[in-house]
């Protein structure tokens, strides 16, 4: 279905100038944010501050507690222990009826599901959540569907509505009530390119017009758009750009120490981590097919999901840096894996060829696009999430093309086992 660009957002309060926005105060506040469900802590003491207008891009590997902030900050969950607020509120004060007001008032949600009502039209869906702030305006629901480019779609239900088109039915529906915090979890996982570039400006209009957003994502594409990243690793504050700066690595050697931020960095973005790893996978098949990996033969760009990398930093100055701590060893034209190296190459080598296998196996996806998803997902698999997936396939040796997959600490009884059988 053919999709029509959203017109730009006309906000009443839109920042028409380029004087930077300055507050007096977080919008909001978490302090020593703790959520235990029985034996498991999804979140470890979690604490920041999110500026009125300021745009996080909140990313981790799978289960890191990202969802669950989301759902604790917008009233969906409650939490064990800490203080979280918004414009003031303290949320662990409010009672039943308050949280469903603050929900109404405060928060608009665009979740990666849509969660439209299936027999309601793309109209009647928006004016639902006016509803449950007290009262409608169709004409005011009208509008906002205008606004994300859907005056044409009124009527439709969502089974006649694009992915991209039901996605911005619930953008339309989150803003209906002029929130003053927006809460996206993956608002673009489900969304082909062109639908997720139409999205993406959406929010970067809403974030021009001063609202303040939190997304959830995994796509480093993304975050880069965002004014701040913060990073959780299993239930912990892993990084956050406000504290340690937009050059410091995701996982800063000298974070939470009195040297954090006086030392140039070796490893400067995102981008930096995915083409470390896209050079030492590339070295690592060298070594399996027993050549040489040389420099003038390796390639810095690679897939990362959607993003292509970029290609102007020539492939030597990436070795470079990678030598610098000491991932790599350069002797003339030839790239060898350190100890360290060797460890996180094999790693990304297992959950490439994991995935591929899961793709292939699992949902027959076609060699192309299995590798293509397999690129993607070596990158946000956390360990856990990797165990998982073996033990879902049955710890598996070899990849679709028949390349070893290294085993993981899941695999080794296993694989032991078996040997012992066999003989």
């Amino acid at each position: 279905m053919t999709s029509t660009l959203p017109v730009p957002l006309p906000v009443a309060n839109a920042v028409t100038t380029q004087t930077p926005r300055t507050v007096a105060a977080a919008q909001v506040v978490i302090d020593a944010l703790v959520k235990q469900y029985d034996n498991l802590r999804a979140l470890a003491g979690v604490s920041f501050t999110v500026q009125r207008g300021e745009w996080v891009a909140l990313m981790g590997p799978s289960g890191s507690g990202k969802t669950t902030l989301i759902n604790i900050l917008g009233g969906l969950d409650t939490f064990t222990s800490g203080r979280i607020s918004v414009d003031g509120v303290d949320l662990a004060k409010l009672s039943e009826n308050e949280v469903v007001r603050y929900r109404a008032e405060k928060v608009g949600f665009v979740f990666q599901q849509f969660h439209l009502v299936p027999y309601l039209t793309a109209l009647e869906n928006v004016m639902l959540a006016q509803y449950f702030h007290s009262s409608t305006d169709e004409k005011q629901a009208v509008e906002a569907l205008k606004r994300v480019g859907l005056g044409d779609r009124l009527g439709h239900v969502p089974a006649k509505l694009s992915g991209g088109e039901q996605q911005r039915v619930a953008i339309a529906r989150a803003l209906i009530n002029q929130p003053k915090l927006i809460l996206a979890d993956e608002p673009t996982g489900n969304l082909d390119e062109a639908n997720e570039n139409i999205v993406l400006r959406i929010f970067r209009e809403l974030h021009d017009a001063g609202h303040t957003i939190l997304m959830v994502t995994h796509d480093p594409d993304i975050a880069r758009q965002a004014d701040r990243t913060i990073e959780l690793a299993h239930g912990h504050l892993q990084f956050d750009s406000a504290q340690h700066g937009p050059g410091h690595p995701l996982h800063c050697p000298l974070a939470n120490t009195g040297d954090c931020c006086t030392e140039p960095p070796s490893v400067t973005t995102v981008e930096d981590q995915i083409r470390f790893d896209h050079l030492l996978e590339q070295i690592w098949i060298c070594s399996e097919e027993i050549k040489p990996a040389l420099i003038s033969q390796l390639r810095v760009e690679g897939p990362s999901g959607r993003l292509p990398l970029i290609t102007d930093e020539p492939t030597k100055r990436v070795l470079t840096r990678m030598s610098e701590v000491a991932l790599v060893k350069l002797r003339d034209d030839e790239a060898q894996l350190t100890p360290m190296g060797s460890i996180r190459a094999r790693d990304v080598v297992r959950r490439h060829r994991l995935a591929e296998r899961l793709f292939k196996d699992t949902f027959a996806i076609e060699d192309s696009e299995a590798h293509t998803q397999a690129c993607k997902f070596e990158h946000i698999i956390s360990p856990e999430l990797d165990q998982r997936i073996c033990t879902f396939l049955g710890h598996p040796t070899t990849c679709p093309h028949g390349k070893a997959i290294p085993p993981g600490t899941c695999c080794v009884n296993i694989r032991h086992d078996n040997s012992n059988g066999a003989k």
